[in-house]
């Protein structure tokens, strides 16, 4: 089965991909223009030039997966990358399967300061 592990990664072919192409296709795209191993457990993500369909190649360690989607209104907003490929977290693809823009978002800096010896006791005993 297939699912989204931590040290899963999402690479986004930013340009146009034929949607005829299946497991072969996608896989030499994988190796040509994303420059990856196929094998290697990350998704694969593609899209046609109307942006109104989107296929995923991901293979779990025994077998490949070609996962479809066709909008039926509405078109993805793809990100646009000048070397053919963009790395995205999982909260951004939820994003961009969701249909929300991504150029229109920016990120905020989250602060997360190492527990000190006495702010872990001061919790411990409260």
């Amino acid at each position: 089965m297939f699912g989204l592990g931590a040290v899963t990664r999402i690479y986004v072919a930013t340009g146009t991909t034929d949607m005829r192409l299946s497991f072969d296709g996608l896989h030499s795209l994988v190796i040509g223009q994303i420059k990856q191993s196929p094998q290697s457990g990350h998704l694969f993500l593609f899209a046609n030039k109307r942006r109104d369909r989107m296929k995923i190649y991901f293979y779990d360690g025994s077998s490949a997966w070609v996962c479809a989607r066709r909008m039926e209104a509405g078109r993805l907003h793809w990100p646009t990358s000048a070397d053919g490929h963009v790395q995205l977290t999982q909260t951004e693809f939820a994003m961009l399967v969701g249909g929300v823009d991504l150029a229109d978002t920016r990120k905020r800096k989250w602060l997360r300061q190492p527990l000190s010896d006495s702010a872990e006791v001061t919790q411990k005993s409260a």
